[in-house]
């Protein structure tokens, strides 16, 4: 049933039902969506606000009312910062009608970060039934560009992470955790899209090298019979990568004897593995062990999975930088990016997923929340208060325009700014494509971290009075992100000067190395939960440059076309061609010899 049938129903309905099987039916859903997109809107607003009028911070501003004049004119934008008291008091056990008249039944850990700790995002029952409607849309999307995805299986790397309890009791968990953990993963229709490669069993296997190991013996196992695999994000799927270097033997041992390895102790994860490994295989552990034992692993996912179409992973934002080491390994597979979403909502999806990676654009669903954008202005504070007024609807963005994605959801959030800049690449009827641009003040990211120029001077502020008991100034520093290995790192460049021109330059590896640690010691929670407990960042590095090195990179910049009047060292360099010759210049290179203090802070672990 199309949405154009159900806008005068109640609000259950604007996640229609149908079946994903049912191509057809579901392109043409696509298509009412986006044609009716603006009608659609008002409808989801008017919605959101007659449930949820009378809230405690609704009734603050609009007194009741749920009008969409009194809703743009009273209600204003606001960062976590703002609604950050509301969820505090809902987690320490306060009704949820202080921002919704649905019980919040979790809260949804976000990759952001406030004050050092996760920041939390509300969440509903029928949110589960938003994310499911998402996902079963990516299915007639992908079927319309790619033929027999019905044929065979998904090899798809998913993981869970631990959860945390709340004063209050509720849950606190990654938004993918929350998924894959519910009824609505575990009781999927299984269409034969659906069907994947890795047992549920070792998708909840909470310890993730034991979850990593099953997950690719699966996949190995089943190898002529995956048409695609994946992860979510491009560094979950080259992990992945690396273990499978490390560990291939052992995965083809298994194969050969027809049992896992006795380190695999989760029973349910193992009892899993044991189901489908059944019986020795040492024909295909012969074949897989020839193929991992090549020199080179270029192309080895294409060789070890010869019937794959392409590789579904994120290859936009912070994660592009990977497309060229995905593109080593791929051998030749398209890189699908499907979905644009976040803790706090699931925006939209690539329409047109078979175009390269540089080229992806996000359609926004709709009837997944209220959607409105602020401009991206050069001259104006984005904190300015009067940037507001400029704000526009879904349907009003502009062709080749920078916005700022602000958001008002089903669960609690009002006019809530994302802190995703996006820009206009089209529309698909009525509804507007967006590329995503950059993650708002982030200069660096790995994986799910995101520390901002105020982070890393914080951090070096506080490493550099390590230097106080040697005869070094700290004069200058840049970073980057060296994604050349597995995992990437950050590395900060550093430009030391002697205090006295007659001191002699001397470099303490035990000084710099604790300059290293504290520098990570510094860094928020992701970024510290990142590189202690999920080992998918590696050690940073502080490469120490030649003195005059940040005189030559403002020469480069200025040859650019940067303004020798306004110029300011950047804090984050990105072009290969800055990177050189910082990197031609380097004089030393030390590593944090161990990782980050890191832990829950404020919660209890689960």
């Amino acid at each position: 049933m199309l949405l154009s049938n159900l806008r005068t129903q109640p609000i259950r309905k604007m996640i229609p039902n149908y079946d994903p099987n049912d191509r057809e039916a579901g392109l043409d859903l696509l298509e009412d969506l986006t044609t009716n997109a603006k009608q659609i809107q008002r409808q989801v607003l008017h919605q959101i606000l007659t449930e949820n009028s009378n809230t405690e911070y609704l009734k603050t501003f609009i007194h009741g009312g749920s009008d969409e004049k009194s809703f743009k004119n009273k209600v204003p934008v606001v960062n976590y910062d703002d609604i950050k008291p509301f969820i505090e008091r809902i987690s320490g056990g306060a009704s949820s009608d202080i921002i919704s008249s649905q019980p919040i039944t979790e809260l949804l850990t976000s990759s952001g970060t406030s004050a050092g700790k996760p920041k939390l995002m509300p969440s509903t029952a029928q949110e589960l039934d938003r994310k499911t409607f998402f996902y079963n849309m990516l299915v007639p999307v992908m079927n319309k560009y790619v033929e027999g995805l019905d044929d065979g299986k998904g090899m798809y790397l998913l993981f869970i992470k631990p959860e945390i309890k709340t004063p209050s009791g509720l849950m606190a968990r990654p938004v993918l955790t929350s998924y894959y953990k519910s009824q609505n993963f575990r009781n999927r229709l299984y269409n034969k899209y659906n069907v994947y490669t890795s047992p549920d069993e070792t998708i909840l296997c909470l310890d993730s090298k034991q979850s990593m190991f099953c997950q690719l013996l699966c996949g190995l196992i089943q190898r002529k019979d995956v048409l695609r695999v994946g992860a979510v994000f491009a560094s979950a799927f080259l992990r992945a990568i690396k273990f499978l270097e490390d560990h291939f033997k052992e995965l083809c041992s298994n194969i050969r004897t027809g049992d896992v390895s006795e380190w695999i102790t989760d029973s349910r994860c193992r009892n899993a593995v044991l189901s489908i490994l059944k019986l020795p295989n040492p024909n295909l552990a012969d074949e897989i062990e020839q193929d991992c034992a090549e020199k080179s692993w270029e192309g080895i996912v294409k060789r070890l999975w010869p019937r794959a179409k392409y590789v579904e992973v994120i290859v936009t934002g912070s994660m592009a930088q990977y497309i060229p080491t995905l593109e080593f390994y791929s051998g030749g597979l398209p890189l699908v990016s499907t979905m644009y979403a976040s803790s706090e909502c699931y925006f939209g999806i690539n329409i047109n997923p078979m175009c390269k990676p540089c080229d992806v654009s996000y359609t926004l669903l709709p009837n997944m929340a209220y959607f409105e954008f602020l401009p991206v202005l050069d001259d104006k504070d984005d904190n300015d208060p009067r940037n507001d007024d400029m704000i526009v609807d879904l349907v009003d963005v502009q062709i080749g325009r920078y916005y700022e994605l602000v958001i008002t959801t089903f669960t609690g959030l009002y006019r809530y700014r994302v802190g995703d800049v996006l820009v206009v690449t089209g529309f698909h009827n009525k509804a507007p494509q967006f590329g995503f641009v950059q993650r708002r003040n982030v200069v660096l990211s790995i994986d799910t971290d995101k520390t901002s120029e105020e982070d890393l001077l914080k951090a070096v502020t506080k490493s550099r009075q390590l230097l106080q008991t040697s005869n070094l100034l700290l004069m200058e520093y840049t970073s980057c992100t060296d994604t050349s290995s597995i995992p990437g790192h950050y590395v900060i460049f550093w430009e030391l000067n002697p205090r006295n021109k007659t001191d002699p330059f001397e470099l303490s590896a035990s000084t710099m190395e604790e300059c290293c640690s504290q520098v990570e010691e510094c860094l928020d929670y992701v970024y510290r939960r990142c590189r202690s407990r999920d080992k998918s960042i590696g050690p940073l590095e502080i490469r120490v440059v030649r003195m005059g090195t940040f005189d030559e990179l403002m020469d480069f910049c200025v040859s650019m076309g940067s303004s020798l009047n306004q110029y300011k060292t950047p804090r984050c360099v990105k072009s290969q061609g800055a990177i050189q010759i910082l990197d031609s210049r380097v004089i030393g290179r030390f590593f944090s010899p161990r990782a980050p203090k890191w832990e829950p802070l404020g919660l209890d672990s689960n």
